[in-house]
């Protein structure tokens, strides 16, 4: 890319809607661009996208793409792919955002390879440089332990995908002008080699972990599937959800689905709360970008206590029923 300019963020749809992690991507698009003197694009690519190109000004774009065509209806990494290179060609921006979800995770890599630049994956802080001007990509590595800052000095766009929850939204702004460009995808079936035969959505009860800004979760300590009704109550009390290590859901206590770490979900919620939890490295990549983590555990040497800003060092049997007691009063007070 010859004369690269502007921020460009990709977004996501759901039923509709865009997705959170789309306006979060807005919101620290915005910033990167105001720093640079430059401006702020963004691109939803599916197929009957309405008016979500006003919405993507109202929460900061400068410009806005809609990118439709009936081979985008359905999330397939090939028609994405294709689709999200013909707008960043058509573009040229200095610096490529997505986020990081199972659509991000799929089409970036592939999307960094096609263009020809580097690719930093799951980003928590993005900051330009004063003195360079450059895009400092900063991520969690060794499970969570330690961050690392990328540079990508040559290749063009800069690109990374960002975290979920990492970063804040911009309130909206319907009277905010920007324009809006319906851009055609202009696929060929022959690029889509993978047909997508039937879907299935897992129905889910209450609150998305990945949405939660309150998470309670639960580990071995526990003692077993019977007590996890003490961290439910705390978490409703909360309006938040429960999760777990990945002991106990091996073990068969829980669902696999309430998994958090590096082999299962990865959230960022304002209040994280352990109880019975050791605090190992491989849990601790899962939960190292909440904001503010809490733990409860009977051993004074657990490694939680070296993660956690507050700690309770005592049985969760006498602490959690008298944590709950508490915060209900609180909230309803």
């Amino acid at each position: 890319m010859s004369e690269v300019k502007g921020v460009l963020v990709i977004g996501e749809v759901s039923d509709g809607k865009l997705l959170g992690v789309t306006r979060e991507l807005l919101g620290i698009g915005r910033k990167l661009a105001d720093t640079l003197g430059e401006h702020l694009s963004a691109a939803i690519l599916g197929a009957q996208l309405g008016d979500l190109g006003k919405e993507l000004v109202a929460y900061g774009a400068d410009k806005a793409y809609l990118v439709q065509d009936p081979l985008l209806a359905q999330e397939n990494a090939d028609a994405y792919v294709a689709a999200a290179e013909k707008v960043v060609r058509q573009v040229q921006p200095n610096v490529l955002l997505l986020g990081q979800t199972v659509l991000g995770r799929d089409i970036s890599p592939r999307l960094a390879t096609r263009l020809g630049t580097a690719l930093a994956p799951d980003c928590v802080e993005l900051a330009i440089d004063p003195a360079t001007k450059l895009l400092h990509m900063t991520r969690p590595v060794y499970g969570g332990n330690a961050r690392a800052i990328y540079v990508c000095e040559k290749a063009r766009p800069q690109m990374a995908t960002v975290r979920p929850k990492a970063f804040s939204v911009l309130e909206r702004n319907d009277a905010r002008a920007g324009e809006v460009v319906q851009l055609a995808a202009g696929l060929d079936p022959a690029q889509v080699r993978v047909k997508v035969l039937d879907r299935q959505k897992k129905a889910s009860e209450g609150l998305r972990l990945e949405d939660a800004r309150v998470v309670v979760t639960g580990g071995r300590g526990m003692g077993g599937p019977e007590n996890f009704k003490y961290l439910d109550e705390l978490a409703k009390t909360l309006k938040g959800a429960v999760g777990a290590s990945r002991a106990v859901c091996d073990a068969g206590w829980v669902s696999p689905s309430l998994q958090i770490g590096l082999t299962g979900k990865v959230v960022t919620p304002d209040l994280y709360i352990t109880v019975g939890i050791s605090g190992a490295s491989q849990h601790m990549a899962g939960c190292s970008g909440s904001k503010v983590i809490v733990a409860i555990n009977k051993d004074p040497d657990a490694n939680i206590f070296k993660e956690a800003r507050y700690g309770v060092v005592g049985d969760w049997k006498q602490v959690l029923p008298a944590l709950t007691e508490k915060v209900k009063e609180l909230v309803q007070g």
